[in-house]
């Protein structure tokens, strides 16, 4: 009788655990905040629409790019054409970075120009300051933050 009662204990708290798990939102890949490949905004990137542009940063904001996406970092880019928004990447992400990105720099942008919210805008491949280089996606528009790629 003993070994009944713990085999259907066993049973029954395997059942409650799958329960609680599939439970539970799905929140994207490995707490990617909606970063992650595949997601609709990443799928915005077009290689075919990848330009370069050069100008001044006058602004840095966060923005949520989509519900349920953690924020984003963007900056507002003036050149001799246009002033354009530039997405970078997810703050969590951008933040940690080496080289820093402020209002007044002068740097040149590769990406991709996609229309968001009704309005151009730049989703950014590279970002050159002086020197450096900051690769936030290759080519195809994986993310750096993408770990394994494909």
């Amino acid at each position: 009788m003993r070994k009944i009662v713990g085999f259907l204990a066993v049973i029954l708290s395997m059942f409650l655990i799958t329960a609680l798990a599939l439970a539970a939102p799905w929140k994207g890949w490995r707490g990617s905040g909606g970063w992650g490949m595949g997601s609709p905004y990443q799928r915005m990137y077009n290689p075919a629409t990848v330009q370069t542009v050069s100008g001044i940063v006058e602004s840095l904001d966060r923005i949520t790019p989509r519900e349920g996406m953690s924020y984003g970092v963007h900056l507002m880019l003036r050149t001799d054409k246009e002033t354009i928004p530039v997405h970078l990447g997810p703050g969590w992400y951008i933040e940690r970075l080496d080289t820093k990105i402020e209002k007044g720099d002068t740097i040149e942008v590769k990406g991709s120009r996609v229309m968001f919210a009704g309005t151009p805008a730049i989703i950014a491949e590279e970002i050159k300051k002086g020197d450096n280089v900051l690769v936030l996606r290759d080519s195809a528009g994986v993310p750096a933050w993408a770990g394994w790629r494909r």
